[in-house]
């Protein structure tokens, strides 16, 4: 049975059609509709803000100040995308994809 490649919706390489990562640009869900980073909620296209849990969708990056899509890193530079816990006494470092910090567990939002 034959197995054919579709383009990835973020760089257009071919891949597999059952890929859940972009095997050339790293991007999450390369075939299927776009996803919520936190709740995995469908998201139309042109969405601001996830329709379920309602977390702002867009960030600007602070590399390269391009608006970029909340992820793991800029869609643009490739410089992985981090916030910092509000919490003066924590203040770590890490991917925006949680509500709350890894380290204490105070809302990041």
């Amino acid at each position: 049975m034959a197995s054919y490649k579709h383009p990835c919706k973020y760089c257009g390489k071919l891949i597999a059609r059952d890929s859940n990562f972009c095997p050339f640009c790293t991007q999450e869900n390369p075939l299927g509709p776009m996803r919520c980073p936190i709740c995995r909620y469908p998201l139309e296209d042109g969405a601001k803000a996830c329709g379920h849990c309602g977390i702002l969708l867009w960030k600007i990056c602070e590399s390269c100040g391009k608006e970029t899509f909340l992820g793991d890193k800029c869609s643009y530079c490739g410089t992985p995308i981090i916030v910092v816990c509000p919490n003066p006494k924590c203040r770590a470092e890490q991917p925006p994809t949680n509500r709350n910090c890894v380290k204490c567990g105070k809302p990041l939002r």
